[in-house]
């Protein structure tokens, strides 16, 4: 694995001075390439499909930012709304139509959706939601699935306890016992804990929020079977089912995954896409429990840069580009071709594998058995897949820089590029073992 490359020498450069800047050098872990060792490579700008670094190496992306880049990297339409938007103001402190505006794109988009309320990040749209979820039924206990992530809330940063429907413990050095205290983890798919916990606490939980088609840990599939235990059980009990389509929403389909699968959430929670790049997220639901949202109910939640003009206009213009000349038919069959690609180049290297798919997000598991819930993934070759990583970033493709996180692609990758990518593929796992 390279730890000194003479193509990255800035980089490395850029690094040293960056770990003596800032924590470990990066402002999100994931960056820092510890899933598969070396050092992180620091880019210098992006255009469509490719990443170019400090060195000037280019690179296929398929990251997109870790899902937002649809459309490729500086789209011209969505460059010009964000200029046009910067030249009459960064930030009002005041309502603007453009926060309507995209709010009618969400809803419109996702029927499920009623009333939508604009904020910055991923993890403060789940943050909200959860505490919207608890305020409207007036109860505390929420359920999550190990694997999922949904933000660095204190209350959903937990880990399993010992056994299913028992509650959750701190998964991180400053999550007390009391944040954790009233979140169950179990196991995705697993339908029959879910009918257990609810027998435990038939009158306790206030919400269950997932990831319906899991990033998180690689991507993994809901069972038709799990979908309909969680949307049964928490009607039955009076609990709200949220969403968690920070990366599913309007990547899978314009609807989000819940168009796909035909289930109605009673809140969604929404970011990448939404914001066209930029630094947006949402969470919205039906309008008899958004309606506890200040100042029309009294759930306090509120963020001086929510509903930003620059991060409004480029969202807005994102969303009208994907309902008027939607890109979807064009990357489920490129979608096809590097999935089943990337599959065929490592049942040629005879290398256990699992390709596991819905649209434009994928993961090549280095796993011998399907990967259904957490503890399946966490059975992947870790270093099989970190050799694929360093491999092929010696091919000028720039993969995921985990086992468990979700490939994403654009519009503006081309047959010829998801050609290379798998030809790039089957010369890099020809020589693994």
């Amino acid at each position: 694995m390279p730890q000194a490359n003479p193509k990255r020498q800035n980089s490395q450069t850029a690094f040293a001075k960056a770990k003596n800047l800032i924590p470990g050098g990066v402002n999100s872990p994931a960056r820092a390439f510890h899933g598969v060792g070396g050092e992180p490579i620091f880019i210098s700008h992006a255009a469509g499909q490719f990443l170019f670094d400090i060195d000037g190496n280019r690179y296929l992306d398929y990251i997109g930012s870790w899902g937002p880049m649809i459309l490729g990297h500086a789209h011209p339409l969505v460059i010009e709304a964000i200029q046009k938007a910067a030249e009459k103001g960064t930030s009002f402190g005041a309502p603007t139509e453009n926060e309507s505006r995209l709010a009618e794109l969400i809803m419109h988009a996702i029927p499920s959706i009623e009333r939508v309320r604009l904020v910055n990040s991923g993890t403060e749209a789940t943050m909200s939601a959860i505490r919207v979820a608890r305020g409207a039924t007036g109860r505390e206990k929420i359920v999550k699935f190990s694997g999922c992530y949904h933000g660095h809330v204190d209350s959903l940063l937990v880990a399993a306890g010992s056994a299913a429907a028992t509650l959750g413990v701190p998964d991180s050095p400053g999550v007390t016992q009391g944040n954790s205290k009233d979140t169950i983890v179990l196991n995705y798919n697993d339908s029959d804990s879910i009918v257990e916990t609810f027998r435990k606490f038939p009158t306790e939980i206030a919400a269950i929020i997932l990831e319906p088609i899991v990033g998180n840990m690689g991507t993994v599939l809901p069972s038709p079977q799990f979908l309909k235990t969680l949307r049964g059980e928490t009607t039955q009990h009076g609990s709200i089912l949220i969403f968690d389509e920070v990366m599913t929403g309007f990547r899978v389909a314009y609807g989000g995954a819940q168009n796909v699968f035909g289930i109605d959430p009673d809140m969604t929670t929404l970011g990448k896409i939404v914001g066209g790049g930029l630094p947006l997220a949402a969470y919205g639901g039906k309008s008899s429990i958004m309606d506890n949202v200040m100042p029309a109910g009294k759930v306090f939640q509120a963020g001086t840069l929510a509903g930003n003009p620059l991060a409004t206009a480029a969202g807005a213009t994102t969303l009208e580009i994907l309902r008027d000349d939607p890109p979807y038919a064009y990357l489920e069959t490129q979608a096809s071709r590097l999935g089943n690609g990337l599959k065929s180049a490592a049942d040629a290297a005879g290398l256990p594998s699992q390709m596991q798919r819905m649209g434009s997000m994928m993961t090549l598991f280095f796993n011998e058995a399907p990967v259904v819930d957490w503890p399946t993934a966490n059975r992947s070759d870790r270093k099989r897949f970190a050799k694929y990583f360093w491999g092929l970033i010696e091919e000028g493709v720039y993969m995921p820089c985990s086992q468990f996180e979700a490939l994403f692609f654009s519009r503006s990758h081309r047959p010829e590029d998801i050609d290379s990518t798998v030809d790039a593929a089957h010369r890099v796992l020809a020589k693994l073992d």
